[in-house]
């Protein structure tokens, strides 16, 4: 398990039903059988489920969310992810509403992890982050998206 977050960003209280219907949902034994796609969670969360190679670092760009955070869940293979403070970085791509995603540039510096089967990581708007890179050899990879409204 990771947590990221800023000590400025609003706090989250994990504890909040929002954050047990998320949980509730990654805690299914079928996960890594679930077709990909979006499902509505309740309490405003839903979940999507990707199925994905990783990629190249350099062809992926950071980015932003206002109105949910993520709590991304690997399944099955393994990722990076990369992390910068939303606040160091350069906008490449203005926020769009219908999306919920801004895109940034890429910083002189900033951080990875990585995530293997089992590991999730809390991503609040503030935390600008870079998923899907592939760690190592090219794998496919099973992950659910959980979207919790800030």
């Amino acid at each position: 398990m990771y947590f990221s977050g800023n000590i400025d960003d609003k706090g989250y209280d994990l504890s909040d039903v929002r954050f047990g219907t998320a949980f509730a949902f990654l805690v299914r034994s079928d996960l890594g059988s679930l077709p990909e796609g979006w499902t509505e969670l309740g309490n405003g969360v839903r979940a999507s489920v990707q199925h994905y190679y990783g990629a190249d670092e350099n062809t992926l760009f950071f980015e932003t969310h206002d109105r949910f955070l993520d709590i991304q869940y690997i399944v099955e293979g393994e990722e990076f992810c990369g992390i910068a403070r939303r606040d160091t970085l350069k906008v490449r791509t203005p926020y769009s509403c219908a999306d919920d995603i801004t895109f940034y540039e890429e910083p002189p510096l900033s951080g990875r992890i990585l995530l293997l089967p089992g590991d999730y990581v809390i991503l609040g708007p503030g935390d600008a982050h870079k998923p899907r890179i592939a760690a190592g050899e090219r794998c496919l990879i099973k992950k659910v998206v959980i979207k919790v409204p800030v």
